[in-house]
Order: structure tokens, then C-alpha cells, then sequence
């Protein structure tokens, strides 16, 4: 674990191993990314005992399902994969740290999302990269290719224009479509914050939060924070034009386009407080920073005018607004950043497989505020010692049951808001998502074993 104390600035050579460690990965992506060429395919799930089996898999067999399913749709779910089976759509606008590279360019990432739908969720997942920017032609063929999936997982999408989007599909869609850059990352970092703020012993409603970044991600964990018990009225906003505040012309004479940040305008920064960031900072309970990716975005000198006991969330990617162990040696008691290789990693991939899971397992028609909320909590109480552990707020990838209570807990949440087909209780929600979770553990490790995955050169 990176703690101060191992990794303080005046130990030069211990920090030039803690970023060699952090570039490491993007060293290794480049290896192995093209022996693989792809991180998922298609494989059958039906037994093929022998070429007869074809009948009955494609023709003639296969009319008589469509027939049932011509007569009764929502025999579609029982007679496809269709009930485990989301897309994963982008236009390459917004992709990680790296802004609009395109939809060739976002490809690698979306097939990592569906490898992780897979793996921690049991979800299958189909990249779909969009040749288009219009929003309206986004919508339309998001609307078209719902007789094939179950879900939709939008991402990398940039804003305005992923609001409305997301908006007009939850609006119009039969099936559940969400904005994982918004509402996935919310709840991951709502969940963080409720395990940070207990370690520190402060109240919801009396920190000071600034969020650093004003993009799709910022403003959709400003409305579950607020929507959980946090003040908006101590909270500021800083956009990379500084403090949001109702004095800002720049965001007023363009209030229709920007609806989200002008609210923010007008709900947060009750004080008035013009400024940057580092005006914004002083004295500040909590830092969360989803915005140009570091390191430097976020320096050291910033986080020592924040209060005492200070929570600092440098959530950018592929690298965080701050390092760390800068982060700790200014003097911030809890750290976390969105990468995997480093202490209290707070990322979407803890929250959007297990929300998948149950919103599927239950047929939901929408993904709710309320729904990422009671997965937030459930993501929350999860956490090694009760969330109490200031090196590992949130639980590891690596436990199975946090996405199986993920998926108990959204499937229960949709029951209650009267926006699921199906009605399961809480066991069976569990059972099934443990059976579909440890199913694809088990499969990937079954490859692996018999080189059906093979060992990556080096290794």
C-alpha cells in the first residue's frame, strides 16, 4: 500500500519506483493487447453433440421459437440471450483522459468494458462503436437496436450532448439504458464518500465538498450526493474557468446548452466564492476531482490548505490530477485515485457489473437515481472492517459477493419502484447472480488452464 510514510517527496528513489510502477501498465497494454487481438469473442453456449444439433439451433428448428415469440414478445428473454446480453455503445467523443480520439480509437476500450461486464458481472456485453457525433443519430440507433439487447450501457460520450441523450433514452426506451461516465461513477464515488467521511468522523451535511471538474461525471455525483444528505449550498463547483457561481455570464448566456452547470450555478456556492480552484480549495472537508488527468492538475500546495483530516478523491484517467503519495505527504488523511494499481481505487468497475446484474435479473425497463443509491450503500457496507480501513475504503474487485449484493439490492430497489417486470426475492436475486458471476470466473480460468486463453510471452 502507498501510504506517507513509504512515499514521502523527499525520497526520491522510493518515488521514481512508485512511477515506474504507474507506468507500467500502459507498457504492457502495448505488449499484449496486440498478441490477443481483441480481449473477448464469441463462443456457443448450447451443447453441439453433432451436426444435427443444427436443426434444432438454426433451421428448422429454430421457427418454432420465433413463431411462440411472434405471438408473445417477452418470450424473447426466455428463448435468446437477450436477458443477459447489453450494448455497449459510444461515439469515441469522451474516451478516458484522451477527449475525442474517435469511435476506431475508443474500440480498445469498449472491448475492456465488455470483458469486465463479463468477468465481474456475468454479463454479456457487445461493443458498438457509432461513425457519428449527432446526438439525434445516436438516440435513433440506440432506439433501433433494442429488439437485440437487454441493456445499454452508454460511455465516453462527451457533454452537453451525453445529457440529453441519456435523458431522451430513459424517456423512450424499454429497456434500461444508462450513462456509466455519469451515473456508474456516482455511485462508486457516493459509496467511497460514505466509508471516507465515517473514518473522519464528519457529517454528510456539514462537509465542504469541492468538486473539481465539471463534466458529465461531476454532475452526476453532485445530484447523488445531494441526493444522499449533502449540502449543496457548502459545496463549489470549479469548472476550468474557475468557481461556478450565478455571476457567470459565460454560463448564463448559454443556459439552455449548459441546463446542468447553470443549475449548479445556482444550487451550490451559497456564499458567493469567485476564484479558482485553489481559492476554492481552502478549507475544503473534501476534494473530488474528475478533470484534466496529472499529474500537477492538482498540486501539493492546494491540498495543504484544505481542512484537517482532508479527503482527496483524484479520480482522473489514465492518471490522476495528483500522485498519491503527494496527495498524503501534504497532509490529506484519506487518498484515492481511479487506477487498480494503486490503495482505495474508486472506479465505475466496482458499481456497472453488478447494476446490470440485477437490473437484468429483474427485467428492469430504467436504471433509477434510487437504484444506484441502494447500490452505492450496498457497495459501501461491503468494504473490508465496515468501510473503516483509510487504505481500503471500497472493497476489491476480486470479492464476487460485492456485485452479487450489487445486484440484490438495485433488483430489490427496482421491485419497490415499480420499474421491474420480474419479481424475485432477495435470495433468489443473490443465487442467480452468484451462479452467474462465479460461472464466468470459473469459464475464464478453465481457458487459462488449458491454453484455450494462452499465456501472454514474458509471463
Amino acid at each position: 500500500m502507498l501510504t506517507a510514510k513509504d512515499a514521502r517527496i523527499g525520497d526520491p528513489s522510493n518515488v521514481q519506483e512508485l512511477l515506474a510502477r504507474a507506468q507500467k501498465p500502459s507498457v504492457d497494454a502495448m505488449r499484449l493487447h496486440p498478441f490477443y487481438r481483441g480481449k473477448i469473442e464469441v463462443v456457443p453456449k448450447a451443447c453441439i453433440r453433432s451436426l444435427d444439433d443444427f436443426a434444432i439451433w438454426y433451421t428448422p428448428g429454430v421457427a418454432a421459437p420465433c413463431r411462440a415469440i411472434e405471438r408473445d414478445p417477452e418470450l424473447v428473454y426466455e428463448h435468446t440471450n437477450k436477458w443477459n446480453t447489453i450494448a455497449v455503445v459510444s461515439d469515441g467523443t469522451r474516451v478516458l483522459g484522451l477527449g475525442d480520439i474517435g469511435p476506431k480509437a475508443g474500440l480498445p476500450v469498449m472491448e475492456g468494458k465488455a470483458l469486465l461486464f463479463k468477468y465481474l458481472g456475468g454479463v454479456d456485453a457487445v461493443p458498438i462503436m457509432l461513425d457519428t457525433k449527432d446526438p439525434d443519430e445516436i438516440i435513433r440507433t440506440v432506439l433501433l437496436l433494442q429488439p437485440a439487447f437487454g441493456g445499454v450501457n452508454l460511455e465516453d460520450i462527451a457533454q452537453p450532448k451525453c445529457f440529453r441523450i441519456l435523458d431522451t433514452l430513459r424517456e423512450r426506451a424499454e429497456i434500461p439504458v444508462w450513462h456509466d461516465d455519469q451515473q456508474g461513477t456516482a455511485c462508486v464515488t457516493v459509496a467511497a464518500l460514505l466509508n471516507a467521511l465515517k473514518i473522519v468522523g464528519k457529517a454528510l451535511d456539514e462537509v465542504k465538498i469541492v468538486f473539481l471538474g465539471c463534466g458529465a461525471s461531476i454532475v452526476a455525483i453532485t445530484r447523488l450526493c445531494f441526493a444522499i444528505g449533502v449540502d449543496p449550498a457548502k459545496c463549489i463547483v470549479v469548472d476550468s474557468c474557475g468557481i461556478l457561481n450565478e455571476q457567470r455570464t459565460d454560463i448564463f448566456s448559454d443556459r439552455e446548452r449548459f441546463a446542468e452547470k447553470w443549475k449548479l450555478c445556482q444550487i451550490t456556492n451559497a456564499a458567493g466564492n469567485e476564484g479558482s480552484a485553489a481559492e476554492a480549495l481552502i478549507g475544503a472537508d473534501v476534494c473530488i476531482a474528475l478533470s484534466q488527468p496529472g499529474p500537477g492538475t492538482l498540486p501539493a500546495e492546494w491540498v495543504r490548505e484544505m481542512a484537517h483530516d482532508a479527503i482527496v478523491f483524484a479520480c482522473a484517467n489514465p492518471v490522476p490530477e495528483i500522485w498519491p503519495w503527494e496527495a498524503a505527504a501534504a497532509g490529506a488523511r484519506i487518498v484515492a485515485t481511479g487506477r487498480s494499481d494503486f490503495p482505495n481505487q474508486v472506479n465505475n468497475s466496482l458499481g456497472f457489473p453488478g447494476i446490470f446484474r440485477g437490473a437484468l435479473d429483474v427485467r428492469a425497463t430504467t436504471i433509477t437515481d434510487e437504484m444506484c443509491i441502494a447500490a452505492a450503500q450496498a457497495l459501501a457496507a461491503a468494504a473490508p472492517d465496515g468501510g473503516l480501513n483509510p487504505e481500503c475504503i471500497l472493497p476489491p474487485m476480486t470479492d464476487w459477493e460485492v456485485y452479487a449484493r450489487e445486484a440484490v439490492a438495485v433488483g430489490m430497489k427496482a421491485q419497490e419502484q415499480g420499474v421491474a417486470r420480474l419479481s424475485l426475492t432477495e435470495d433468489e436475486l443473490f443465487g442467480q447472480a452468484a451462479d452467474m458471476i462465479l460461472r464466468a470466473r470459473r469459464l475464464t480460468e478453465t481457458m487459462m488452464e488449458t491454453d484455450f486463453i494462452p499465456s501472454p510471452p514474458g509471463a
